[in-house]
């Protein structure tokens, strides 16, 4: 193998090591809330029937998550009397 194909190996691993580091950093810092996201706009799941993210079809549905900045899920100011929650929520499902 050739120097300059070295270096290319090389530079692709690091910076493939980096991305994965940082992928989980900010990772760390977020966590699942649900009841949180407008239609079509939550991260993931969206009950039976659904596949994942943007699946949603009810604002603030309470079986589809978005992530959040951890520790401010359950403290967001919604309207109505919703809150967000840590685990599935029976409420705003589409019907």
């Amino acid at each position: 193998m050739s120097n300059m194909m070295k270096t290319v190996a090389i530079a692709g691993a690091v910076t493939a090591a980096l991305a994965a580091h940082t992928t989980t950093a900010v990772a760390a810092d977020k966590e699942k809330c649900y009841g949180v996201s407008l239609a079509g706009q939550n991260d993931c799941k969206a009950g039976a029937g659904t596949t994942c993210a943007g699946s949603s079809t009810v604002d603030y549905q309470g079986n589809a998550w978005t992530l959040v900045d951890a520790g401010t899920c359950e403290s967001m100011e919604l309207p109505g009397d919703r809150m967000g929650s840590l685990t599935e929520l029976d409420r705003d499902l589409p019907g």
